[in-house]
This record gives C-alpha cells, structure tokens and sequence, in this order.
C-alpha cells in the first residue's frame, strides 16, 4: 500500500492512497475530508486532473479574481500539492488542464476553514499530482458557424518533466475567436411609431494564443522554489453593418462600424519557500505588462453616396503590475497555525489617444479629449495576521487582521496625488454537523480593486457617447458575508447552498460632471444579497446507472440609489437570475456518453445619465454533445450548440436632456446567433 502524508490545521495524518474514495481522520479520529482518486472518475475516462476536479460531486471551481488588488490571500478553491497556482495570468482550469489524469494520486476534498492558508473557505480541492519522467496534455478543437469561417487550430498542449530536484512545465494554447450574429433591429419613437428599419450583421473575427513554461525545484532539505514566465498574443476584429430605412422617405443609409485591437502582454513570476525558526518563509514575485493598440471607426453613407458620418477613436494603452510579498507561518501546536504577510505592489496605466470627426464642411478633424492623454500610478503595502485554529473536532476557525496604505497619483490633464489606509481581515469558521454536513461561513471586510480606466476618458464611436475620466475615484470598500451548507448523499450526489450578503461603500458607478458629460464615480453605498446553489444528482441508486445532473443556479438582488433620480434601482448590470445544467449519460459498459445541457443569465439593465440598455438572451442557450471515450486511446467529442435557436434580444432608451427627462427613442434588436457545431479531441501521453 502506497502511503502519503497530508497536513491539514497543523496535524500530521498519515493516509493511504487506495482504490476509492474514502474519509481522512485527524488524530483524535474525527473526520476532515474525503479523498478521490481515479476509479471514482473511470466512467468519464479522464485525460487531465481537468476532468476529476469538474467531476467531483457537489464541487464547483471558483478562480482566484485576477482583477483583485495584488497577489492578497487565497481566493480560489482549487490547490495542488497544498499550494495556490502562482501567478494572476493562469487561471486555476489552465493549471488543471496540464496534468494528465495518471500523473494525480488523489484529490483531497476539505474544508478552507481547515488549512493553513488564509483566506480559503468552503470546500478546497487539494490536487496531490507527481511528476516521473515526461508526460503531457493535449487538446485540439476545431468550430463551425454559419456565415462565419470556420476554425481548425484551436487546442493546447503541455509537457511535464522532472529530473531528479527539478520538474519543468512546457505549454502552448491556441483559443480563435468566431462570433457573429444577424438580425433587425427598429427604432421606434416616444409615442412607438416606427420611425427607422435596420438590417444588421455583426462578426468578431480574432485569435488568441500563447506559450508558458514553469520551473519547480524541491531540494532535499524541504525548500520550494517556482519560476514561472507565459507570453500571450489578443487580435480581434470587430465588424458591424447595418443597412437604414428611414420611415419618412429620406434616403436610405449604409454604415459601418469596425473596431480592432492587437494587444500582446506578458507575465513572470517566482516564489522560493524555505524553513526558518519555528516556521516557514515564503517569498513571492510578480511582474505583468500589457500593451493594446485599438483603433475603432464608424462610417455612413447614403443612398446617392454622400457622407453623412465618420469618426475614428485610437487609443493604445500600456498596463503594468510589479507586486513583493513575503509570507511567514508557524505552527505552535498541532491544529493552530499562525501567519504574518507583507506585501509591496506598483501599477500603472498609461494612455494616449485621440478623436477625429467630421466638421460643419465634412472635413474629418481632430476633436479635443479632456483626460484623455494621461498616466496613473498606484503604490500599495499591506499587512496582514492570519491565525486558525481547530477548536474542537468538528469546529475550526480562521481569522485574520490586517491594513492597506495606497498612494494615487495622475498625471497628464489631471496632476495630483492622494493617500488612502484602509482596514481589512476576516473571520471564517467550518462545523462539521456530521460526517455528510457541513456548515461553513465568512465576514470579511474588503478593499475593492481600482479599474484604472475609469481614471481616463474615452469614446465610443459605435453609440456615440464616452466616458468622462474621473482622477477623484478612490476604491471601494465592503462588509461581505455568508454561509454555506454542504451536503453529502453518498451515491445519490451531493449539493452546496449558499446564502450571502454584501454591504458596499463607495461603490464604482455612473455620475453627472456638469449638465452634459459623465463618467464614473463614487456612490455613498449599495447593497448586494443573494443564494446561490450547485450540486451533482447521481440516479445509480434509483437503478439509472451512468446518468447524473450537474446544476449551477443563482438569484441575486441590490440596491443603489440612482445618482440621477434618486430612486433605487439594481447595479449596473448585476446578476439577477442565472444558471446551467448539464445532464450526462454514460452508457454502461460502453466507452459512449451523451449529454444535453443549456444556460441562461439575465442581467439588471446598465443605465448612463441619458439611455438604459440591456440584454437577453431568449429562451435558453442549450447544447448537445456526443462523446467517445477510447479513440485509439484519445477522447472525442462532437457538440451541437444553439439546438432551440435562441436569439439576442437588446433594447436601448434614449432620452433627452437626461434620463429623467422625456424619451427620444428606443431601440429593439432581435438577432439570429444561429447554430454552432464544434469537435474536439483530447488525450494524453
């Protein structure tokens, strides 16, 4: 019997690895997770860790927030090897999707609240994957759409090696981009008369693609060090065309929207952790850089050829992040864990962009943009004293106080520098009602991320209005809380809810500079409430062996209060209902699947200071697929996307001077997305 050694709270458990799933007891015998290992995944015949992890009952990967301030503590739920992936570029699903299936040992199924490592709650995968030798990963998909061309070079592939201390990490990703839909749209006015018919075909044709390379180095004397460096590549082209009918005679128009961005960016990142005293020293860098060139226009000419509209917007921005954090922790006694963190972090953005419009003469010429041209800086540090603690055999707690200073400056059209200290910290606790429940909940007092876009000014040629900069913004803050049950049903499946509630202040939202121009900007608070549910329905037990559901469903309300009206409406495009499903056969004794599932979110309107739009798609996206699971040892897949021929539904309200005054016009759009047809095949090696 092969037996490995976890920690979990500080305690030691030593744990066999078998065959099956099977429960993790503590010293004093108590249960604190469950492990899987790959028979409890043999109906899906696994290529990469990928697979397991998004089939583990009742478990849903929730990623790091890669827009969040800094590196900061944990915040996905997904581990490997008791670590967090490094880096804010790699998504968790990218880091899974590099390691085959027979590389993984076991994946431990536990409690946040449980480990060592701050700000983890709710259920953690912990992925335990070894490396012998060279293995490796791949995938190549390929996508059909009507009046688009198609695709054949979509994929990745990752290759993994080790050499007795050190093991390397080789990936390529490959992700085009074909999107396109056609439809009417109708313009109506005040009183819905007809006042314009629309024809209209929109295309997004791009590619996306990137290479990433990682270096681990594990001496014998317990040290970790990581290097990890990507290079990544975004081109899209955007095409709008809509052909105008006027309903009173006047000439009819064609216009033309493009927009193209071709930005590349880059990211390294290292950490090495070593034994110090008592406790343990970990010490994490991190540098990102991004650079986007987008220039968009808009053309319309009529029926006899004249010239009725024309305006380019070029904006090319550079992005960068350089972030320092040290992390010590100790553990003074077996279930009592402590750490202190200190963290340096350094970003800017940088823009430079400009207007051309046609004159009075139709002479197309420069048009002045305030804040336009500007560069903003943001220094940060932050402290953080995290310490948890088992306090019983079904009890465990993890709470965690700390600070942040941040210095603002801007420069180009708006010059000042502003500081900001911001208290931050939580508490979280995980009960064990049993060994099938579990309850787990958090408080949290958060320090929101800047969007430093919203510090300049920028235009939108498509619709004709921009944005305002704004160098006053400062970040938001809020209380956020919940709880969340989860359920174990054995072989039935098993099913997390979550209740949660956020009290915002200083909330990022649209505000009035003036009697004509807008552009975000702080609102006193707003509130964000909401249940949230997923799970895994197993029907083996009622005889239907190889058929599951799988469900992810959420409701979620706020409130702000309408800087313009007064009144209290959502937030900008807030959830308010969303979910999918996916329900799976696995035909027995067979290596074919088939399945059917659909999705739907509907989002709160997102309102400016003179229009409110939103968007719907109607009824339901839903999908079929058919998958083989022993191609020649590869699994293949055909999937049938768009099967009831659901379109896109989006309305916008003009209206004049401001939205609390009378309506000018609204538009209806009803587009056709149309089919998509998409194969793929996996494997590894």
């Amino acid at each position: 019997m092969n037996f490995k050694t976890a920690i979990l709270a500080g305690t030691v458990l030593i744990v066999p690895v078998t065959a099956t799933a099977m429960e993790l007891s503590d010293a004093s015998g108590e249960p604190v997770g469950t492990v899987f290992t790959m028979e409890d995944f043999s109906q899906f015949s696994p290529s990469t860790a990928l697979d397991m992890v998004s089939r583990i009952p009742g478990f849903a990967i929730r990623e790091e927030n890669s827009e969040e301030r800094g590196l900061g503590q944990a915040e996905g739920n997904v581990l490997i090897n008791g670590r967090r992936v490094a880096g804010k570029s790699l998504t968790l699903r990218d880091a899974l999707n590099r390691i085959p299936a027979t590389n993984v040992e076991k994946i431990e199924l536990v409690d946040g609240a449980t480990l060592d490592i701050p700000g983890l709650s709710g259920q953690v995968a912990n992925v335990i994957a070894t490396v012998n030798g060279v293995s490796g990963t791949w995938e190549w998909r390929s996508r059909f759409r009507e009046n688009l061309p198609p695709y054949l070079h979509g994929g990745n592939v990752s290759v993994t090696g080790r050499q007795n201390t050190l093991a390397w990490t080789l990936g390529l990703k490959s992700n085009p981009i074909r999107g396109g839909a056609t439809g009417p749209e109708y313009v109506y006015d005040a009183n819905r008369n007809l006042i314009e018919t629309r024809d209209e075909d929109v295309n997004n044709i791009g590619d996306e693609a990137g290479i990433s390379g990682a270096l681990e180095w594990t001496p014998l004397n317990g040290s970790v060090a990581n290097l990890n460096a990507e290079y990544n590549i975004f081109q899209i082209d955007t095409r709008e065309i809509s052909e105008r009918f006027p309903e009173d005679g006047s000439p009819a128009r064609f216009r033309r929207f493009n927009n193209a961005e071709d930005e590349w960016n880059s990211e390294i990142g290292g950490d090495f952790e070593f034994a110090l005293g008592p406790g343990r020293l970990k010490t994490i860098a991190l540098w990102r850089f991004e650079h986007s060139p987008v220039i968009s226009g808009v053309r319309t000419i009529d029926e006899n050829g004249n010239l009725t509209e024309r305006s380019i917007f070029e904006q090319t921005v550079d992005e960068g992040e350089s972030i320092l954090r040290s992390e010590y922790g100790w553990q003074p006694a077996p279930g009592r864990d402590w750490q202190i963190a200190l963290e340096g972090a350094f970003n800017f953005l940088e823009a430079e962009a400009g207007l051309q419009s046609l004159d009075g003469s139709g002479v197309l010429v420069p048009v002045p943009l305030d804040k336009a041209n500007s560069r903003v800086e943001e220094k940060r540090a932050e402290i953080n004293v995290t310490h948890g603690r088992r306090l019983s055999g079904k009890l465990s707690v993890q709470a965690s106080l700390g600070a942040e200073y941040s210095e603002l400056s801007q420069s180009g059209g708006a010059s000042q520098t502003r500081e900001f200290t911001r208290p931050k910290g939580f508490l979280s606790a995980a009960y064990e009602v049993n060994d099938k429940l579990t309850v787990n909940a958090k408080l949290a007092r958060e320090v929101g991320q800047l969007n430093f876009f919203d510090f300049i000014s920028s235009v939108n040629v498509n619709s004709g209005n921009g944005n305002q900069g704004n160098p006053d913004i400062v970040p938001q803050q809020s209380w956020e809380s919940e709880v969340e049950l989860e359920k174990d049903f054995g072989p039935a499946g098993a099913h997390t809810i979550k209740f949660y509630y956020e009290n915002i202040e200083d909330i990022v939202d649209r505000v009035p500079f003036g009697p004509d121009a807008e552009g975000p900007g702080n609102l006193d608070e707003a509130k964000r409430y909401g249940i949230a549910t997923n799970g895994t329905f197993k029907f083996a037990p009622l005889g239907l062996e190889g058929l599951q559901l799988e469900y992810e469903l959420e409701a979620r309300k706020s409130e702000i209060e309408d800087p313009l009206t007064g009144e209290t409406r959502r937030i900008n495009d807030d959830l308010i209902l969303g979910g999918f499903f996916d329900l799976r056969y696995d035909v027995p004794n067979t290596d074919w699947a088939v399945g059917f599932g659909g999705e739907r979110f509907d989002n709160a309107p997102f309102v400016r200071l003179d229009e409110r739009h939103y968007f719907e798609l109607r009824p339901v996206y839903t999908f079929l697929y058919l998958e083989h699971k022993d191609i020649f040892g590869m699994t293949g897949q055909i999937e049938y996307f768009n099967v009831f021929d659901a379109d896109e539904q989006f309305t916008r309200q003009v209206y004049t001077p401001r939205r609390d005054g009378a309506l000018l016009f609204r538009e209806d759009r009803s587009w056709r997305a149309g089919p998509i047809l998409s194969i793929s095949l996996k494997g590894s090696f």
